[in-house]
């Protein structure tokens, strides 16, 4: 009975080492065939915003790069959340993606009680693809030129001037929640259901002023559809060069950036990971591409995953201090 039992435990043994080689093995060689069907990006937002038209920049010069279709999804709602959700909870196999940003990604775990997906341990960071400041639009009906004019105008005129945001909680209404509280204006919020909305309703003069991203709004502005009365950056935007800083407008310290990056459902293998990053990065350094994101007034990044996992650790931290100072009670 011996030499079987030795046996026995000589082919177990074999067996053991031979999935090992095949686990150790198997996940390059899938990383190398990746893709084999097209990529989902979902884009938690309308389409129009800034969000959606990063997507599809970075989804074009993609699909040709992977040898597969890119298929950019919005699935707005809930200041990203819905989106977000349907992602961090997709099978972590490099097929489906999330264009994230600061409300889904940074501020909601701060803003929501019970969150349906944690942006640290559910999502698995690629890259940061591009940052940019927001501009304060106005219509072009308001009788100001510049920010000190509005607060004039505004503290004449309290509870009347109206501001559009993303959605309650949105990187845009915890900047202008900011604003308010440097200024001691009395604005009044409308949330909508993502950016593309709210302008639409500010070129309409249903709204009186937003916080929009360059890339949304500066074809607006160079049409004199909007009036742009400062750039919430530390310097001036190279997409609209005239428009002064809120630093230089007399609001000191006051910058805000937003800032757009894929991610993937955590538990995607290391390879894929790595896979996409480097050639989303590649795409960040193409002269077309960083042209293209110039003059929307964006800024293109590429950070590593592991250097954007500490920077959404970082956001999170930040705006969730501004939450809290702002006296916003999670919902």
């Amino acid at each position: 009975m011996r030499p079987n039992s030795e046996r026995q435990s000589l082919l177990l043994t074999i067996a053991l080492a031979c999935t090992l080689i095949l686990v150790l093995f198997n996940r390059p060689v899938y990383a190398q065939s990746y893709p084999t069907k097209p990529i989902r990006l979902i884009v938690p937002s309308p389409p129009g915003g800034a969000v959606d038209i990063l997507s599809r920049i970075v989804g074009e010069k993609l699909a040709p790069a992977v040898g597969q279709q890119i298929v950019v999804d919005n699935r707005a709602g809930a200041n990203g959340t819905i989106g977000t959700e349907i992602c961090a909870k997709a099978p972590p196999d490099g097929y489906t993606l999330v264009m994230g940003y600061v409300g889904p990604i940074a501020v909601n775990i701060s803003l929501y009680r019970k969150l349906p997906y944690d942006p640290v341990k559910d999502l698995a960071p690629v890259t940061l693809v591009a940052q940019a400041p927001q501009v304060l639009v106005a219509h072009p009906s308001l009788p100001a030129q510049t920010v000190q004019q509005l607060i004039r105008l505004a503290k004449s005129k309290p509870g009347q001037l109206t501001f559009g945001s993303p959605g309650a909680g949105s990187g845009g209404h915890l900047t202008m929640e900011l604003f308010k509280t440097i200024t001691g204006l009395d604005l009044v919020h409308v949330p909508y259901k993502g950016a593309a909305p709210a302008l639409t309703d500010l070129l309409g003069g249903q709204i009186t002023l937003m916080l929009s991203s360059t890339i949304g709004s500066q074809r607006y502005v160079k049409d004199g559809k909007l009036k742009a009365l400062a750039v919430t950056g530390r310097s001036r935007s190279s997409a609209l060069p005239e428009v002064p800083t809120m630093i230089e407008s007399g609001l000191d310290r006051f910058e805000s950036t937003s800032w757009f990056g894929v991610l993937a459902p955590a538990g995607t293998p290391r390879e894929i990971i790595s896979r996409l990053s480097d050639e989303i990065t590649k795409i960040l350094r193409m002269q077309d591409v960083r042209s293209r994101l110039a003059s929307l007034g964006a800024e293109p990044s590429g950070k590593a995953p592991d250097e954007f996992a500490a920077y959404i650790k970082t956001e999170i931290a930040k705006w969730g201090k501004v939450i809290k100072n702002a006296g916003i009670e999670p919902q």
